[in-house]
């Protein structure tokens, strides 16, 4: 906890000052990125005079499924979540937030209520591919807490096809992807909070299994300026990683070195504030930029509203993505004797890949 008694009232008035100065230059910045994107990539006209920096990476990076959104109100608020990451979905988001079980905390009051959670994802993904997603988090005292997330990827075993068999081999093979990850997070103070996560990953493809550890780190900051805040992430931090196995070439000869690959390493940096907070109404606003080291940067924003503590709208969209647009989504918090059950639903826009569909359960107890 921080002691403000140890410093004047000068020193006081000086810090605040530095930190209004740093918020408000941080505010402008994502503004100016903001209104760059809508300039650049809004209309179909300028998409072709300006390139995209940075979309020459794409399929550059492995473990592409540790980019798919975990939690139906995260994804409803177009993803705009690491500044906002308050519940067990946090552990995806920004590993900081399992410390900040904040929901139902009323404007400009910092404690939190500290329960444990544990949340159920299901995403139907588009080409028949289903996401599933377990978390728990478990909080340790006043400051502390822990949590761990498995996470699959998985479809029905598909028949094989080649360069001279494209309708079909008669051979059938899998393909899978998992990931478990352990999560430590800590308040270092009452305003700011660290974060880090340790991941094993496996990907699955026939014969051959990329296997690798990842690391996540966040941050998460209270401004002390009503209820903003700023956060901070960087997920899927590791080393590159090759499959391990061997294949048959049609030839006769047995490939078992392959290039290696990075994986899907992402920085992310965002806003939230409520604009209203009562007994009766909370509007939450997000504003969040990412920088994949396998893809051009983009940004996202998010809303959410909520009517008694009892149901949620929400709505996002995300500015330079190829296909992925606008997101809606609902939520319905049920308080129950023992625990409180979260229901949330998301809808995803893919263009012409078609839409993806999200239902998550947020136990709190």
């Amino acid at each position: 906890m921080l002691n403000h008694g140890t410093l004047t009232t000068a020193e006081l008035k000086e810090n605040a000052e530095k930190v209004k100065n740093a918020m408000v230059r941080t505010l402008k910045t994502i503004a100016i990125l903001i209104g760059s994107n809508w300039l650049l990539w809004g209309s179909a006209s300028n998409a072709q005079l300006i390139p995209v920096l940075g979309s020459q990476r794409a399929g550059t990076a492995m473990y592409q499924f540790l980019k798919i959104g975990v939690g139906g109100r995260a994804v409803g608020m177009g993803e705009a979540f690491v500044a906002v990451a308050d519940d067990a979905s946090a552990l995806f988001w920004n590993p900081a937030g399992i410390v900040q079980s904040t929901r139902n905390r009323p404007e400009g009051e910092l404690q939190t209520t500290h329960q444990n959670e544990a949340i159920f994802s299901h995403v139907n993904w588009p080409v028949e591919v289903q996401h599933e997603y377990f978390g728990y988090v478990r909080q340790l005292g006043m400051v502390n807490a822990i949590g761990v997330a498995v996470t699959q990827l998985h479809t029905d075993d598909f028949e094989e096809t080649t360069e001279f068999q494209p309708t079909g081999s008669g051979r059938y093979v899998s393909f899978g992807d998992l990931a478990v990850g352990l999560t430590m997070a800590r308040k270092m103070t009452d305003r700011f909070s660290v974060g880090f996560t340790l991941k094993y990953i496996d990907e699955t493809l026939t014969e051959l299994h990329a296997r690798n550890l990842l690391i996540d780190f966040g941050t998460y900051y209270w401004t002390g300026f009503g209820s903003s805040r700023f956060a901070v992430a960087v997920v899927n931090f590791g080393t590159n990683i090759a499959p391990a196995g061997e294949m048959m070439l049609r030839n006769g000869h047995k490939l078992t070195h392959f290039q290696k690959f990075p994986p899907p390493t992402i920085f992310r940096i965002g806003f939230a504030t409520e604009v209203i907070d009562n007994e009766y109404h909370k509007i939450t606003t997000s504003v969040q930029l990412n920088h994949p080291n396998d893809n051009a940067e983009n940004v996202n924003l998010g809303c959410e509203y909520w009517w008694h503590r009892l149901v949620a709208l929400r709505g996002g969209y995300r500015v330079n993505m190829d296909e992925e647009s606008f997101t809606f989504g609902a939520g319905l918090n049920l308080p129950i004797r023992l625990f409180e059950l979260e229901l949330d639903l998301s809808y995803s826009d893919f263009g012409l890949l078609g839409n993806s569909t999200r239902l998550t359960m947020n136990l709190m107890f």
